[in-house]
């Protein structure tokens, strides 16, 4: 697909300095540089700043609100000659806030933290992620993940006991039994699938009235891509699948996958909606995604801009897929 890696979180060429990770001495010396930077997130939400939330904010590793992580930052990598890390202060409670919409799916709440710089305010990744340039969304959903997932595997799955993080917070290591975890990514296929001039679009339940995107589900264990996208799509719509073709592919960190987008031809239309898995299910014909995208669709809401759906639709209407 052309421009595949143009996608959010695509990539921007970010050196990972993985030769770094083992080399705790090293860390240490150059963690105290006065170049040296670090990205913030509070419960999974980056610190940003502008008028529009478009710039991740790097603060200096010696300011006073990265020492009160609990726990040790994870090195990002390399910027222009300078190492960034990203350290999770979710431990920090906001005065006389309410939190109860935190993480939600459409969460617009902004938390202010009053010993960091003016302007800078932390904001749900997923409603800010299509206007960060494409570094900034790297380093954040980079960040995003990787801090996810210590919180959400803290214990050893082999025996039990709380692990540790080593490598610059790129693995875990259990003292008890000597097992080594790795950072989990979940392969998702999301499809495009044709039909004509149509294309196969569904809802979730709980989504926002009149919001639709491609289908999608998890790759089980010991199947090919293109053998989960045939087994997602006749799951949940009954429509068979013939071709199907790799188009993108897009991190995902809500909280931990990798969006594998395909291309498939259907062979047969009639669509049957699996009512556990979709709230609705129907054909879009291209002039009618065309309204959509225009904001002339008062019946239909595109995907999430920012989303690899999204990015894959413009694809198909601007006919660059291939």
């Amino acid at each position: 697909m052309r421009h595949a890696e143009t996608v959010t979180f695509g990539g921007s060429a970010f050196d990972r300095a993985a030769d770094l990770r083992a080399d705790a001495e090293t860390l240490a010396r150059l963690a105290q540089a006065p170049q040296t930077r670090t990205v913030l997130l509070w419960r999974g939400k980056p610190l940003v700043t502008g008028a529009g939330r478009d710039a991740l904010l790097r603060v200096p590793m010696d300011h006073p609100v990265p020492a009160t992580a609990r726990q040790a930052p994870i090195l990002l990598g390399r910027e222009e000659g300078r190492l960034i890390f990203a350290h999770d202060i979710s431990d920090w409670e906001p005065e006389g806030v309410d939190l109860s919409g935190v993480g939600g799916f459409t969460d617009p709440s902004e938390q202010i933290h009053p010993d960091l710089p003016k302007g800078a305010v932390f904001c749900e990744l997923r409603r800010i992620m299509a206007g960060l340039s494409p570094r900034d969304a790297e380093l954040a959903g980079t960040a995003k993940a990787v801090l996810g997932w210590h919180v959400s595997h803290r214990f050893c799955a082999v025996c039990g006991r709380e692990s540790a993080a080593v490598m610059a917070g790129w693995q875990r290591v259990c003292r008890s039994c000597g097992a080594h975890h790795f950072p989990r990514t979940d392969p998702v296929v999301i499809m495009l699938i044709l039909h004509g001039n149509s294309v196969l679009m569904g809802r979730s339940h709980g989504w926002p009235e009149g919001m639709y995107s491609l289908l999608a589900g998890f790759v089980e264990p010991g199947e090919t891509l293109e053998a989960a996208v045939r087994r997602e799509v006749a799951e949940e719509a009954r429509i068979a699948v013939g071709t199907v073709a790799y188009l993108a592919s897009q991190p995902w960190g809500f909280p931990s996958s990798l969006m594998i987008g395909c291309r498939g031809v259907a062979q047969s239309a009639e669509i049957v909606v699996d009512p556990v898995e979709l709230d609705d299910a129907r054909w879009i014909s291209r002039e009618e995604m065309m309204a959509a995208f225009a904001g002339q669709n008062p019946d239909l809401k595109p995907a999430r801009k920012g989303s690899i759906a999204q990015f894959i639709l413009r694809n198909w209407l601007a006919d660059r897929l291939d």
